[in-house]
């Protein structure tokens, strides 16, 4: 039985749990908790982390409205495998384990819905431990913002490039590819040279979107 994960499906989870409103740099939960609830993130968007013992962040991945956060956990009863913070202003629902259990078990299609997801997940995390061993310092950031490009970039209107309008820091860069705050600065430093990107305060726009695909190869 296959399936897609429906607006129509999130709308009717989100129904069943409290609303809450998370503002930016808010954790919505920590690594090691107990999985009490599943949450739907309504709108903004969810940056989740892993820390070493040593305490440095590592991003796991960014999280938009529609998908889900520690379901596996509310499945599992295991405790929480990441930590998840607020990007901006966010608003989520709080949807009991017991409860999400209970919409899997009453739609076998969601279900599966949720299996495809989750492998998709699995998938990019793979990619990821992959970029470590293969990549310098440099394609790794170059991928990242490829990726960001795709997935959160806004046309600028004047034909000069792509806006990425996630607000992440260089720290947090560095944290999603592996790295010191140094080395990707001096990373976007050669990718501005070369004329890939342009950056400003308020973030990153990329000015050759082909060019960067290329670099991060």
């Amino acid at each position: 039985m296959a399936g897609s994960w429906t607006s129509e499906d999130v709308e009717a989870l989100a129904a069943m749990g409290r609303v809450k409103r998370y503002r930016r740099g808010a954790v919505l939960f920590n690594e090691g908790e107990e999985a009490g609830h599943v949450v739907v993130v309504r709108s903004g968007r969810v940056k989740v982390s892993s820390y070493t013992e040593g305490g440095k962040e590592i991003v796991l991945a960014v999280r938009e409205p529609g998908e889900l956060l520690a379901e596996l956990s509310a499945i599992d009863g295991e405790p929480r495998g990441a930590t998840a913070t607020a990007l901006e202003l966010v608003d989520a629902s709080l949807v009991s384990a017991a409860d999400f259990r209970s919409f899997l078990e009453e739609r076998p299609r969601v279900a599966f819905a949720l299996l495809e997801m989750t492998a998709g997940k699995l998938r990019d995390a793979d990619r990821k431990r992959v970029e470590f061993g293969a990549y310098d310092t440099t394609g790794r950031v170059a991928r990242r913002l490829v990726e960001m490009a795709e997935r959160f970039g806004e046309d600028t209107g004047d034909g000069d490039g792509v806006r990425i309008t996630l607000p992440l820091s260089q720290l947090e860069l560095a944290g999603w590819t592996g790295s010191s705050r140094e080395a990707v600065s001096k990373s976007l430093q050669q990718l501005r040279a070369r004329g890939f990107i342009e950056t400003a305060r308020r973030g990153i726009t990329v000015l050759d979107l082909a060019g960067l695909r290329r670099r991060a190869t």
